[in-house]
């Protein structure tokens, strides 16, 4: 069980490899996120990561931050976009938690090397009695 006031860090350095990866076993494969020569003709320069890929790293941080907990509800925003091979820092902060209900609610962010949040929200977790 969280407490209020936990914190937890990761960090993860996403590949080409990963994204293709993640295109073939999810059917998303979007040509800004899977074909670089496309991708360098957009308005980012370069491929960029699904969101579900990055909800993805949000989801082992928690796995191992709170381990056996169940998701309740996530909320995310993307402001920016990531990148292959650039360190990501995955940081998780419980906000909220009620030990006798056993349920807490966590921020999660996730930041490029340069400091710019590629993705946050918050998510609703529940351990069973």
């Amino acid at each position: 069980m969280l407490a209020e006031g936990d914190t937890f860090t990761a960090e993860r350095t996403l590949t080409q490899g990963d994204f293709d990866a993640f295109a073939a076993l999810s059917g998303d494969d979007n040509p800004i996120h899977v074909d670089p020569a496309f991708a360098a003709r957009t308005r980012f320069g370069r491929t960029v990561s699904h969101g579900m890929l990055l909800y993805g790293l949000v989801c082992a941080a928690l796995g191992q931050a709170a381990p056996g907990a169940a998701h309740l509800a996530q909320e995310l925003i993307f402001p920016a976009p990531t990148y292959t091979d650039e360190p990501l820092r995955i940081a998780l902060r419980t906000v909220e938690a009620d030990a006798a209900a056993r349920r807490a609610v966590v921020e999660t962010t996730i930041t490029r090397p340069d400091g710019e949040t590629v993705c946050r929200g918050t998510t609703s977790l529940c351990w069973e009695a």
